[in-house]
């Protein structure tokens, strides 16, 4: 069992920057690969990050030079900063662990955090 708590989200203008943490607890943190995902009201789910246990990191094009996925094993804890943020970003954001090397699909990840909202204005 891994239990995952999202913290640092928050209300940012537009063009801002947050930075997301994820403290892992339970199993050996260093095996599993992380994921970062967001819904937005009337959304469905979607990626946003990963990074592997190797620490390749991956990103979703809505993302990607914006967004900086890091993990800090000895802590245990993934990290998420968000930069020039955008009002599409507004979402509830989701870290998730799993044992797959990496992956995109919510299905591939059997560890989630509750979630942390993250609002930006215009």
């Amino acid at each position: 069992q891994v239990q995952l708590v999202e913290s640092g989200g928050g209300l940012v203008q537009a063009g801002g920057s947050l930075r997301l943490s994820c403290a892992a607890s339970g199993r050996t943190f260093s095996r599993y690969s992380m994921g970062w995902f967001r819904q937005a009201p009337g959304k469905e789910r979607e990626f946003v990050a990963a990074i592997t246990w190797l620490n390749e990191v991956y990103y979703a094009d809505a993302v990607k030079g914006r967004f900086i996925t890091s993990r800090d094993n000895a802590k245990s804890t993934v990290y998420l900063q968000m930069n020039s943020l955008k009002p599409e970003d507004t979402a509830v954001y989701y870290c998730a662990a799993s044992e797959m090397r990496w992956s995109t699909r919510e299905y591939d990840y059997g560890y989630w955090g509750q979630g942390t909202q993250v609002t930006v204005s215009s």
